[in-house]
Order: C-alpha cells, then structure tokens, then sequence
C-alpha cells in the first residue's frame, strides 16, 4: 500500500481504504495476508528510496511471499522500468 498526497487520500486511496479493499479481495480469493507492505507520503516514482518497499523485495527474495496484491499498479510503482526489475526479479 502507499499513498503520496492528500488528494489521494480524499480520492479514496487512503492507507486504511487500501488496506479494507485488499483484505476484502483476499479473503474473497483465500488468500493468507503474511504481511502489509506501507509506504506514507512516499513517491513511487525512480529513485525515490522506500523501505517498505525493499523489505517486501527481501520477503520476495527469502521466499516469504511469492504474491503481491495491490489496489492498483501505481501502488508499487509509477516507472514502467522499475516494474520491469520487479518482474524479472
């Protein structure tokens, strides 16, 4: 989950809205939530460094996760490349 600007927080892209539609759809899909991944007032865009966001890499990377849920793609990224190092990785 992340969220940059109040504008998306007023838009419906708030933490605790995020958080209520995801588990919603995980538990519509039986997904087991291992954890929440939250990036607040952080850009998603290249270069921007978001911790929340390296620690759900080494979650990957140890095989603690192996899927990612998210309300919408500029969740996890706004950079196409950075999306692209993801899925490769």
């Amino acid at each position: 989950m992340r969220v940059s600007t109040e504008d998306q927080a007023r838009e419906g892209f708030s933490l605790p809205e995020q958080k209520e539609r995801l588990e919603t759809f995980c538990k519509f899909k039986g997904y087991e939530i291992v954890d929440y991944y939250e990036d607040a007032g952080i850009s998603a865009k290249t270069g921007n460094y978001r911790p929340e966001f390296e620690r759900l890499k080494n979650d990957i990377k140890s095989k603690r996760i192996n899927t990612i849920v998210a309300l919408k793609l500029d969740r996890i990224t706004r950079s196409i490349c950075d999306w692209e190092k993801l899925i490769t990785f």
